[in-house]
């Protein structure tokens, strides 16, 4: 989108080798800069391409690291600013009640959910239902596409895979575990439903998580843009130190580095204690 014949105003106004070096916190100017410069671009094109009104894009932070871990995680990151829209469809699947019927658990539960003052689910699945109505791939398919989102009972969260099939997984939207038995339920679906995740691979050095989108405000894409960098970095294998790169963009543009590390920071790794089990030897990206 940023084409090399473009006038200086369209470029990013920082580039890789002016980056300051992070020792956490991120640093704010860096941040600031690119969601400045992404929702001007923004702006730009929402004139050019004469896109729908009130079409947003979504803002993404990509995380490239030295070390490759030998194993997945998916890092879950509670957000201060929501990144959902109100209309945003979310899905919950439960665990069966005895001696309840499919229906009666259902309803069940959506009781529970209204007298914790919860209104963004906008279906309940037991796991009677989704055994017997989504068997079929189209059904599966179907569902997959009617749902932004999809929470899981965590009592329930290892017996979903079976029965969801793999496309839910390679769409990133494999169900997020949640506790219904919580004291503050609202708090605990909330900070998953207006929250995000990171899915952190063993089959490359790049993950990506969405922040925001364009039409937030700056401040708010620059509170969620820290905090998501702070919980990745505590959360890593390695923490910060393997953080190699930090970039933001959005789909349709360049990624903005935010961050970049020392060399070093591989060169101290590599006298660490190994990422993986004896034997089994971790990637490093270059």
């Amino acid at each position: 989108p940023y084409a090399s014949s473009s006038t200086p105003a369209d470029h990013p106004p920082c580039t890789h080798s002016s980056l300051p070096i992070w020792t956490p916190p991120l640093p704010m100017s860096s941040v600031k800069k690119a969601v400045q410069a992404l929702l001007a671009y923004t702006k730009t094109k929402d004139k050019t391409d004469e896109l729908l009104l009130n079409e947003n894009e979504n803002v993404y932070l990509m995380v490239t690291v030295w070390k490759i871990p030998p194993q997945e995680q998916v890092i879950k990151i509670p957000l201060p600013h929501g990144i959902r829209p109100e209309t945003s469809e979310v899905c919950l699947f439960t665990k069966d009640e005895p001696e309840l019927s499919a229906e009666q658990t259902e309803n069940l539960y959506k009781k529970l959910l209204i007298q914790n003052g919860i209104t963004n689910i906008s279906q309940i699945i037991s796991y009677k239902t989704l055994k017997k109505e989504y068997k079929p791939f189209e059904a599966k398919r179907r569902l997959l596409n009617r749902f932004d989102l999809f929470l899981a009972d965590d009592r329930i969260r290892r017996l979903l895979p079976s029965h969801i099939g793999k496309h839910f997984y390679q769409s990133k939207k494999a169900p997020l575990s949640v506790n219904l038995k919580a004291k503050n339920l609202a708090k605990e679906l909330n900070k998953h439903i207006q929250g995000t995740i990171l899915p952190v691979t063993n089959k490359g050095c790049c993950y990506t998580a969405r922040v925001g989108h364009t039409g937030m405000k700056a401040d708010e894409l620059l509170e969620n843009v820290t905090v998501a960098a702070e919980v990745i970095s505590n959360k890593l294998p390695k923490n910060w130190k393997n953080i190699k790169v930090l970039h933001l963009k959005t789909l349709k543009s360049v990624a903005l580095p935010i961050f970049n590390s020392y060399i070093s920071n591989l060169d101290e790794l590599d006298k660490q204690p190994s990422l993986h089990q004896k034997g089994v030897q971790v990637k490093t990206s270059y």
